[in-house]
């Protein structure tokens, strides 16, 4: 039988205590595999302190430009702030993405990934909060961060749906491409799926599942995700339909 893996990651870490703890807790247990740091947050420091007592755990960056102020300069990333210097959450996907904006991002991004180097957080990933290094324009900024921090592994587009999500087969085929040139380009190891926790669950318990690694999503500690949680603790293998590992990214085969 063909092995099956799942990264079980935990977004938003650092944003907030009830987040770390709740996340913590977790992998502690061995059910989140592996987590993600905002580094603008403010708990980054208390995640990052605490990630260090669980070398089995990869932890990678959560790239921000949609909530929080920026750790840069604010003025190449105007455009994407408020009043009160902070970010907006859907900003960055309805403005153009000029050179001056886009140089804006890539020193913000690298800004956010030294604050976790110096942290003492050896990055397994990077992947980004509400997905905004899946922006097309933005990817070449997403490259220019690998090359910078030669960091291989990276969150693909969403590729896995619940049954109840209407998905058109052309940003479907748009997603597809996205993952395929993430790959190829500056070489990048991924997994072959993505979704949330939920829609995973689901997916392995009535389809064959044909993803030989996937990565679901978690947000713990947060309103309105009580229920993933809860399905997290369940007997929830026992529902699928084939045997599945809980890898790390350190351990992405």
């Amino acid at each position: 039988m063909t092995d099956r893996y799942v990264i079980i990651n935990a977004d938003d870490l650092g944003i907030s205590r009830q987040v770390n703890d709740a996340t913590f807790r977790l992998i502690d247990k061995g059910i989140v595999t592996s987590a993600t740091i905002i580094a603008n947050a403010p708990d980054t420091e208390d995640a990052c302190l605490r990630a260090k007592a669980f070398p089995e755990c990869s932890f990678g960056v959560h790239m921000n430009v949609t909530q929080i102020k920026p750790m840069t300069s604010p003025a190449k990333l105007e455009q994407l702030l408020d009043s009160d210097g902070c970010f907006v959450d859907e900003k960055v996907r309805q403005v153009s993405i000029d050179s001056t904006l886009a140089d804006g991002i890539f020193d913000e991004f690298c800004a956010q990934i030294e604050k976790l180097q110096s942290l003492g957080i050896k990055l397994s990933h990077i992947d980004s909060h509400h997905h905004v290094h899946t922006i097309p324009r933005l990817f070449p900024v997403l490259k220019k961060v690998q090359r910078r921090f030669q960091i291989r592994k990276v969150r693909i587009s969403r590729n896995i749906y619940a049954s109840h999500e209407i998905v058109s087969r052309k940003l479907l085929l748009k997603k597809a491409l996205f993952n395929l040139l993430l790959r190829r380009y500056y070489k990048t190891r991924t997994t072959q799926g993505f979704t949330d926790f939920k829609a995973f669950v689901e997916y392995g318990t009535t389809k064959n599942m044909t993803h030989g690694c996937v990565e679901a999503m978690v947000h713990l500690g947060a309103d309105g995700y009580e229920d993933e949680s809860e399905l997290l603790e369940t007997p929830w293998r026992d529902s699928l339909g084939s045997p599945i590992t809980t890898i790390g990214y350190h351990d992405l085969p």
